[in-house]
């Protein structure tokens, strides 16, 4: 039987509430790396690669592969029942992989928001503080403490109060705003004097790329500052890895550019290439300070997701997507740089993970031009996200392992989109 679009989305408006937002008008029938087809038959290049979780492409056959071996043995036993070795494994890859040389410890959950609520309780439990310092335009997920991270407040925090308590926020650096690392830096310090001791604070938050946020680099001069003012104040340093891990940046983690070593890292999305699972990894004597029982969950570390995990770290080393990541990143600016759009106040970003902002010639942010050339570019085919405090960022999330003739194409499409 012939299935439609408009068919599913009345379905959908009946049976799933308006809280879910979606970006496309279609429904998905089949993937393969970076492409989509809907159920009319329609086909898509994907440039959002599931908000950044397929960075190994939809369906790799090696991921396949692995997930079908581990379905032949078991899908679940709960690991804090019966335990099983991939765990183990792909915690000992992880903390080989994670920057530092200090002796490190990782443990499995389920969602990136859960990832951060652990990091929180991980880092309470070893400082024995309770305040943590986040800044404003981070994403850091829609559960209670994800929310009181988040630096943005419609739609993640409206109506949703009262937030957890002793969560701080300072302005993270953004040039087009006029606000520089040393704005951020001035206002952690009048933190510490106005609203909470340092002594009383456990750790601090950042993203070294923000996602949701509008691709917002931290200058690495701002990551030395806080890893100075962690280490004088005995304050752990977290990096949110959810959107930036696994090659997306042209490094495994999107620290590394800084060379500034953190405390803890979440780590979620394209850790296993389109399975549920995330992780919090850090300095051992941290993840020990948990009472035993505290972390975990019933679907953490799921065995099927583990096994694509462990797949998706072998195609990274196999395929050169580090790599590959600098050259599409290099690519994709190039690009944009040439379209010449006169609404395009900056190109910026890490890698392959690029953004485009778009402002007013007077400054102001600009999201019906983002939002504009987002719908031209679905109507000829193409995926886009739309990102920042006013979505007035296009941001460009593209699988590492898309064919150069496909990325062209998909170039060709979004040249066109922005033309009008």
């Amino acid at each position: 039987m012939t299935q439609h679009n408009q068919d599913w989305q009345v379905r959908k408006n009946a049976a799933i509430p308006d809280g879910i937002g979606i970006a496309c008008d279609f429904y998905a029938s089949r993937a393969l790396n970076a492409e989509l087809w809907d159920v009319e038959g329609r086909r898509y290049i994907d440039f959002a690669a599931g908000i950044a979780v397929a960075n190994t492409g939809h369906r790799h056959p090696r991921i396949v592969q692995a997930i079908r071996a581990q379905l032949d043995a078991f899908t679940h036993t709960a690991f804090q029942v019966a335990p099983y070795g991939s765990y183990v494994e792909l915690a000992e890859r992880i903390n080989r992989l994670a920057p530092g040389a200090h002796s490190k410890k990782t443990a499995f959950f389920t969602t990136g928001a859960e990832a951060l609520e652990n990091a929180v309780k991980i880092a309470r439990a070893a400082t024995g503080r309770t305040g943590i310092v986040a800044f404003s335009g981070a994403f850091h997920g829609r559960t209670f403490m994800g929310m009181a991270l988040t630096g943005k407040v419609a739609p993640y925090k409206q109506d949703f109060g009262p937030l957890p308590a002793e969560v701080y926020h300072i302005p993270f650096p953004t040039p087009l705003d006029g606000v520089t690392t040393q704005d951020s830096l001035r206002a952690l310090d009048l933190l510490f004097k106005a609203d909470i001791s340092p002594q009383r604070v456990a750790a601090i938050v950042i993203e070294p790329v923000q996602g949701e946020g509008g691709f917002n680099v931290a200058p690495p001069e701002l990551l030395r500052a806080l890893r100075e003012r962690c280490d004088a104040h005995g304050i752990l340093l977290i990096a949110d890895e959810v959107q930036t891990g696994f090659a997306r940046t042209g490094r495994m983690f999107a620290i590394e550019h800084s060379g500034v070593t953190p405390d803890l890292i979440t780590m979620a999305k394209s850790l296993a290439g389109g399975m549920p699972l995330s992780g919090v990894c850090g300095r051992a004597e941290l993840m020990d300070a948990a009472p035993r029982g505290s972390l975990g969950g019933t679907y953490a570390g799921n065995p099927l997701a583990i096994a694509a995990a462990l797949a998706v770290l072998d195609v990274i080393d196999a395929e050169g997507l580090i790599a590959r990541a600098e050259a599409l990143g290099q690519r994709l600016r190039q690009a944009l740089a040439g379209f010449g759009h006169p609404r395009v106040a900056e190109i910026r970003g890490l890698g392959a993970m690029v953004a485009a902002e778009f402002r007013q010639p007077d400054g102001r942010p600009d999201p019906d031009t983002a939002a504009r050339i987002q719908r031209r570019a679905l109507k000829r085919g193409l995926v886009l996200l739309t990102c920042g405090a006013y979505g007035q960022v296009i941001r460009f999330l593209f699988p590492l392992t898309i064919p150069d003739g496909l990325l062209e194409e998909g170039l060709a499409i979004l040249r066109e989109s922005m033309a009008g």
